[in-house]
């Protein structure tokens, strides 16, 4: 099954194979430089998750019999670095929660949008057991979004707006 759908499908997979492992590494320093507990929290959840998705897309691979490749996904590698930016600039600052938030959520929304066309693209080749698992991280890449947004909502902008320089 060599279909240019085929061809893009395992492209993308290697795409995004590639930035969940960018993730992976990126997320510890996001960690350590959160001030509130409870978004520590939700990050280090999200990394064990994460690594949860790596695994679950070597199972992509093997379902559709084809061996797990990184593809260098520029726009992951981009947003890691924007991410990397906005700590430099805010770590430490009242407005450092919400820069971490932000640059987070430019993430999740990339990997929604992928996992997207991804899951619309095994249903239509037929590929149910990729469709199953891309689908559970699907999910939990909306769950990571509405948390972070929960927490830029509950507390990080609150606080970034109240103090002055």
């Amino acid at each position: 099954m060599d279909t240019e759908l085929h061809k893009l499908f395992l492209d993308q997979l290697q795409d995004v194979y590639d930035a969940e492992q960018r993730i992976v590494e990126a997320l510890p320093k996001k960690i350590d430089a959160a001030q509130d507990d409870e978004l520590k929290q939700g990050l280090q959840h999200h990394l064990e998750e994460t690594k949860n998705h790596v695994s679950r897309l070597e199972q992509v691979f093997e379902s559709i019999d084809a061996s797990p490749k990184r593809n260098t996904c520029q726009a992951t590698k981009g947003l890691i670095a924007e991410a990397e930016e906005l700590l430099s600039d805010f770590k430490g600052t009242p407005a450092g929660d919400a820069a971490i938030i932000c640059a987070a959520q430019k993430i999740e929304h990339y990997e929604i949008a992928t996992y997207g066309s991804l899951c619309s693209w095994a249903e239509q080749m037929g590929h149910d057991k990729a469709k199953q698992l891309l689908g559970e991280t699907l999910e939990e890449e909306k769950k990571a979004d509405e948390t972070l947004n929960t927490a830029a909502l509950k507390s990080a902008n609150k606080k970034a707006e109240a103090s002055h320089t």
